[in-house]
């Protein structure tokens, strides 16, 4: 795969209700994820008004802002994550505290793929297509 530029695309945003930071520190184990940036909120408050990691060579942004501070928002569909290696990414990422939602398994359309909750309440796809060469 070549170096591509991580900030480019659609870069989702995710208001994490005061848990960015634990967010970003569980992707790096679940994920594989690393820091581009953690910035605390002004004036000593507390949590981050933006942290901005990158997995599988895309971007992914939080923030502590939004929110009544229960729970992030989660009502969206699901993150999906397309990888070389399925069953190494989703071992990690059931090791590290992902749920199995729908078993990593060959899907009839041909591929491996299967679905995960995070503990923040987001959902996560991981595919690994069949024509991997």
């Amino acid at each position: 795969m070549s170096e591509t530029n991580p900030m480019q695309g659609v870069i989702p945003y995710l208001a994490m209700a005061g848990r960015t930071g634990e967010a970003c520190d569980f992707y790096a184990r679940a994920f594989g994820a690393s820091d581009i940036d953690r910035l605390p909120m002004p004036e000593d408050a507390p949590g981050l008004m933006h942290a901005q990691i990158v997995i599988n060579g895309g971007c992914l942004m939080m923030t502590d802002h939004g929110g009544d501070g229960t729970a992030p928002s989660t009502s969206f569909g699901h993150l999906q994550l397309v990888v070389g290696d399925g069953r190494t990414w989703w071992d990690r990422a059931v090791a590290a505290g992902c749920t199995v939602l729908a078993p990593y398994q060959r899907q009839f359309w041909g591929d491996d793929w299967g679905l995960l909750q995070d503990p923040f309440g987001f959902k996560w796809g991981l595919l690994q297509t069949g024509q991997q060469t």
